[in-house]
């Protein structure tokens, strides 16, 4: 069964689409099928993996409106072997979803647990039904974050909605963990927040943090992830790390569940 992990965050600007596509990269390089569903009307995921970006009837955002009837003809693959991607609308009304299990029915209908090892929602920076039911999909919350005290704040406010969520749509919904953007530990305010997350979620839920580099602009300016347009920067060996340690902590957590 595929697992299903939302990126979000109400704050823009805080690498959310960036990591959306970097991960699903990484995890598709590692022989993992991934799923990418862009649900931000930005569509920056969309454009990140070199998809088309236009209104059409085969956008995730089209396909909420109609979930009992999936069309393959959303499904994209990307240039990237084991990379997949249902693109965003960039006209659609956030007001027009009213459903809020729509995508959790639409993934389910369409068997994408069993299609995908993982499937990785971007969603918009906003609360709104959009999230709702990116959130009620889910298996788990990834939640990145610029090392910045109003970043305290927006993530305590996110926390207050991730358990209103899990209390009245999604009960086995959990937060994967959290992930320093534009991290720079010689700062001493990024270490300051830094642990400041880390005392108040337990530091095995801080990931590895992504440094500050241009080769991630330039990558997303070039429609590709970082890996396969500078594998050797900074940018990517930092989604790298990222990801092996997700993937560590996803496989720990099934194996504890099972026992």
């Amino acid at each position: 069964m595929g697992t299903v992990i939302t990126i979000t965050n109400r704050k823009g600007g805080t690498g959310k689409s960036t990591t959306v596509v970097n991960l699903s990269a990484e995890f598709a390089f590692r022989g993992k099928k991934t799923l990418v569903i862009d649900l931000d009307t930005q569509g920056h995921a969309t454009i990140g993996l070199n998809c088309p970006l236009n209104r059409s009837q085969y956008t995730i955002h089209s396909l909420l409106c109609d979930h009992k009837n999936f069309d393959l003809k959303a499904l994209l693959k990307t240039e990237w072997e084991n990379l997949f991607v249902i693109p965003a609308d960039p006209l659609f009304e956030h007001g027009k979803v009213l459903n809020h299990g729509a995508l959790k029915e639409l993934i389910e209908t369409a068997g994408f647990r069993n299609d995908f090892d993982f499937i990785l929602i971007d969603t918009p920076p906003s609360f709104d039904s959009l999230l709702i039911n990116a959130l009620s999909a889910s298996d788990y919350v990834l939640i990145p974050f610029l090392p910045h005290f109003l970043s305290t704040e927006g993530i305590k406010s996110l926390v207050r909605v991730f358990f209103k969520i899990a209390v009245s749509y999604n009960p086995l919904l959990k937060i994967l963990g959290f992930v320093p953007i534009m991290m720079n530990e010689r700062i001493k305010q990024h270490k300051k927040i830094f642990d400041l997350i880390a005392t108040q979620f337990g530091k095995n839920r801080v990931f590895h943090g992504i440094r500050t580099d241009i080769k991630l602009v330039e990558a997303f300016e070039n429609h590709a992830p970082v890996r396969f347009y500078s594998p050797h920067s900074r940018g990517a060996i930092d989604y790298k790390i990222l990801a092996d340690e997700i993937l560590v902590e996803i496989e720990m957590r099934k194996s504890l569940n099972c026992q």
